[in-house]
């Protein structure tokens, strides 16, 4: 017979639901009310917070005998239990998972390396994207022209004709290592997983008045070897995650082991995940000691992103594998991008 404590330890690990945080951008726009979230009229929504524990802005969990509770509050009870033992310290959740909605390019921007955010007091960010929902003439802005210096990159009055400028479309993802010079342009939905930060030191904001740059900070981060860079293979592994695209046209039968959590996200169709439904843009929190558990589509064709934490031995990966071409060839505001 299993003891009270033993009895409250598992009522606490389930599947943990979010409620969305929305914030407005000058870039957002309301395409993010098709995947369920509470845009109103008017409103320029870019970013919804899916799972974040940022000390301003905290995810509250909204199902199960937890719920109120804040992701940092589970991150202080639970412990291992919800985080796994791949991560061996962390007094944060380590990523933070958005909802991006462009209507307009953001800014040109670059989030620092280790030693550079320590240098400006901010926080490393690698990060990755995978595209939902695409206009047929939308790109990404990563990475320079072979062989553009860091002095043209200076005197740049016209950044366009130094920069490398893609076409994608939905189903793509990509990498953005810190370091890694870049712009969403207008007209792309994207799933954005990434370190806990929230720093981006912004280059240029394509005429835009009334933002800060930061072109110190920024032109010491960019790396100017980082030339032309490609769509990535799913899987994804980087030090600070592994991002796996799961097509479910029959039951899936996973575990979480206790060596990390899952994160899934439904990204086409719809899905069942231990109990739980997701639509299109929905995410779920797995805690590392929840054990097994199914996938199912409720719909097909339907399609999951999976996010978990890689051992600590993982050695970190800034050139994941390409994917083939497409058939059309202040110093803290990374939120604000």
């Amino acid at each position: 017979m299993r003891n009270p404590i033993e009895l409250q330890d598992a009522n606490m690990i389930y599947p943990y639901r979010f409620q969305p945080i929305l914030a407005e951008r000058v870039w957002g726009g309301n395409s993010l009310a098709r995947y369920g979230k509470s845009v109103s009229p008017g409103q320029r929504i870019g970013e919804s917070w899916e799972i974040s524990d940022r000390p301003d802005t905290q995810s509250v969990l909204i199902n199960g005998p937890l719920k109120g509770q804040t992701l940092h509050q589970l991150v202080e009870r639970l412990g291992p239990k919800l985080l796994g033992t791949n991560i061996r310290y962390a007094d944060r959740f380590p990523l933070l998972i958005k909802l991006l909605d462009a209507r307009q390019r953001l800014s040109l921007q670059v989030h620092p390396p280790p030693a550079v955010a320590q240098r400006f007091g901010g926080e490393p960010k690698t990060e990755m994207w995978y595209v939902l929902d695409a206009a047929p003439d939308a790109h990404l802005i990563a990475g320079l022209k072979r062989g553009v210096t860091r002095q043209q990159l200076e005197n740049a009055t016209r950044f366009e004709e130094l920069l490398h400028r893609f076409s994608v479309r939905a189903g793509d993802a990509f990498f953005v290592p810190a370091g890694r010079l870049h712009a969403i342009d207008a007209g792309l939905v994207l799933v954005e997983i990434q370190q806990n930060s929230d720093t981006t030191y912004r280059l240029h904001d394509w005429g835009r008045r009334g933002r800060v740059l930061h072109p110190s900070e920024a032109l010491a981060s960019i790396d100017f070897n980082d030339f032309e860079p490609s769509l990535i293979r799913l899987p994804i592994v980087c030090e600070h995650f592994r991002t796996d695209l799961l097509r479910l046209d029959a039951p899936r039968a996973d575990r979480c082991d206790g060596a990390s959590f899952h994160i899934i996200g439904c990204v086409q169709g719809a899905i069942e995940v231990a109990g739980e439904s997701l639509r299109m843009g929905e995410f779920l929190l797995l805690p590392a000691a929840l054990g097994d558990y199914t996938l199912r589509p409720i719909t097909t064709p339907a399609a999951a992103l999976k996010t978990t934490t890689p051992p600590p031995t993982t050695a970190p990966s800034n050139t994941p594998s390409p994917a083939p071409p497409t058939e059309s060839g202040d110093p803290t505001t990374a939120s604000a991008a």
